[in-house]
This record gives structure tokens, C-alpha cells and sequence, in this order.
């Protein structure tokens, strides 16, 4: 491509990742210029990448559910929050987190098995995860009565702004967390799980 066309061919990708509020797929920006093979809309989005970081931009992209987004660059995040202060993302409960963790890292599983890990009914919370696109049926457990089983949808990598459940932290990671906990002060363990939620 001459210099011009490169521009214009970029321009059009950086404005469908800004104006998109979901990571968008290769296939979709190609459906929509027609003229520019998908190898070549990859290069401009990693020059763009590359651009963003270079120059400390406002902004970052990212590779999200195997398509890519545009996010306010995180280091940034203070001060994007401070403007926007009473604009909350909808926090999901502790019951609710719970579950979800259990179903990421044990799926496909049975809402049975989940209520075995969590000894209590979650049929609530899971009805819950499933309206929210969170959870989903994934197939049928191969024993008597042939129970749902049920696995993490591409809505809740989006939602944890994960690449892929190869990004979820791995469950030794958690055995530091108690200890690391319990060093903070009241206030700062306060902040940081306030940050973590939002």
C-alpha cells in the first residue's frame, strides 16, 4: 500500500476500535474495508499498539476474546476514575464471584458439583450468571440424569479483560494472597479491592 492509502486504511481501523465498546475480530474490520487482506490489518493494529506505547497515549490497544479493543491506558486509570466518579460498573456479588471462580477453573462443570465446592444452593446465583452472558450450558454430564454442565462464555472474558483462560491467575497464585492481605493497612486493602472490582 502507498503511503496515503496506509493512513487512510489506518485511520479506519484506529476509528472502529474507538468507537467499538467490544473487542472487535480481524474478519469484522476486513468485512468492512473490502480492499485490505486480514495479515495486513494485524500489521496496522501492532503499529497503532506500538504508536499508543511509544508516545505514553491515553489510550491502549488490547487483545481481548481473540479480537482486539481500544482502553484508556491503564496507567492513567487515577485520574480517568476521579473524572468519572459516579459512573459504577455493575460489581458482582461475593456469592456471585465465587461461582464464577469455581466454573473458569473447574469447567465444563455440574451446578451440583459447584454446590458440593461452595455447600450451599447456587441455583440463584447461577440463573443470575447465565442472564448476564457470564455462564452458559456447555453440554451434558455423562451420568445418570445427564446433568448441565456449564462453562465461562466470551462475555466473561471481556468482563475481566482477559485474552484468553490461559490468562485466568493460576490457583497457587492465591496461596501469597492471605499474607499479602494482612500487610496492608485497613484503608490501602480497602482502595485496592475497590480498584480490583470496578
Amino acid at each position: 500500500m502507498e503511503n496515503s492509502q496506509d493512513n487512510y486504511v489506518r485511520g479506519i481501523v484506529e476509528a472502529i476500535l474507538f468507537v467499538s465498546e467490544k473487542p472487535v475480530l480481524l474478519e469484522q474490520i476486513k468485512e468492512v474495508i473490502g480492499t485490505v487482506e486480514t495479515p495486513e490489518i494485524r500489521q496496522v493494529i501492532e503499529a497503532l499498539k506500538q504508536e499508543c506505547a511509544q508516545r505514553k497515549s491515553g489510550m491502549s490497544i488490547v487483545e481481548i476474546a481473540g479480537g482486539y479493543q481500544m482502553l484508556t491506558n491503564s496507567e492513567y486509570a487515577l485520574y480517568v476514575k476521579r473524572f468519572y466518579h459516579t459512573r459504577h460498573k455493575e460489581r458482582l456479588s461475593k456469592p456471585a464471584l465465587e461461582t464464577l471462580a469455581i466454573i473458569a477453573y473447574k469447567q465444563p462443570v455440574a451446578r451440583l458439583d459447584v454446590e458440593l465446592i461452595r455447600g450451599v444452593n447456587s441455583d440463584g446465583v447461577m440463573d443470575h450468571l447465565s442472564e448476564k452472558g457470564l455462564i452458559k450450558i456447555t453440554g451434558r454430564k455423562d451420568v445418570p440424569g445427564r446433568p448441565y454442565i456449564y462453562g465461562t462464555t466470551k462475555e466473561f472474558l471481556e468482563y475481566f479483560g482477559l485474552k484468553s483462560l490461559a490468562d485466568l491467575p493460576k490457583l497457587e497464585d492465591f496461596a501469597s494472597l492471605p499474607q499479602a492481605m494482612a500487610a496492608q493497612t485497613p484503608v490501602e486493602g480497602k482502595n485496592e479491592s475497590q480498584s480490583a472490582a470496578q
